[in-house]
């Protein structure tokens, strides 16, 4: 679902068991090879000045996420990008990548972004690309048995900078649900357990967020407190 309203939940093991009986009735799970869940490793373009992140927290409709990311149990290497439509709807756009050069955006690959970028807001791609986080984690997914809805459930998400790096613990999860209106069977399901979407918990925002010292992240601090990601000082605020 390269076009698509998501909403993402953070849970812990315990609420994601309770749900597991009214997802299996209504979600097939993605089987590869006998292998359910695969690790993504992921690298993320920004400025210097961290301005796509800053236009996230500032909430601005146009805005991207450049990123390459390598599916390395499936052998498959692509950069996306991600924008927002008019209706507030997540487009996602991909070229196929040489997994060797993970890391490096070509000129190609560049040229790709740019492209995208001003056919979809009719305008430049306003930044200089350089590579400003890493991150790795494992992601099952699961896919409605009719219709065309789409799950993604994360865990052991490790997040690596120049700055440093930082791990989420392994019993939190990011469920990401993928629908045409954003009120799929993954919501109602969450939502009978009492959970509501998490505002503003994009994986590469909450990954500068920890690491780039300074960065303004107000938006962001319910989502790295469900991730248990606050200082002390933060979570007494």
């Amino acid at each position: 679902m390269l076009e698509r309203l998501d909403n993402k939940y953070v849970v812990d093991a315990s609420l994601l068991q309770s749900a597991v009986p009214e997802l299996a009735r209504l979600f097939d799970m993605l089987d590869i090879d006998g292998r359910r869940a695969f690790t993504y490793e992921t690298c993320y373009f920004d400025d210097v000045e961290r301005r796509s992140y800053f236009d996230h927290h500032q909430g601005r409709r146009r805005r991207a996420k450049v990123r390459i990311r390598n599916y390395l149990d499936a052998g498959l290497c692509f950069v996306e990008i991600k924008l927002k439509d008019r209706r507030g709807i997540t487009v996602k756009k991909r070229l196929p990548y040489d997994a060797g050069k993970f890391g490096v955006i070509d000129a190609e690959a560049l040229a790709y972004v740019h492209g995208v970028y001003r056919a979809h807001y009719g305008c430049e791609f306003p930044h200089e690309l350089i590579r400003v986080l890493d991150m790795r984690y494992v992601r099952m997914t699961l896919v409605a048995k009719s219709g065309g809805e789409r799950m993604t459930i994360d865990n052991c998400l490790r997040f690596s900078a120049p700055a440093g790096s930082k791990a989420i613990a392994d019993d939190r999860f990011i469920i990401e649900t993928k629908s045409a209106n954003g009120n799929g069977m993954a919501d109602r399901i969450l939502r009978a357990l009492h959970q509501h979407p998490t505002k503003h918990c994009s994986k590469y925002c909450a990954g500068v967020a920890l690491l780039q010292e300074g960065a303004r992240r107000n938006r962001f601090l319910p989502a790295l407190r469900k991730l248990g990601m606050m200082t002390e000082t933060e979570r007494m605020a």
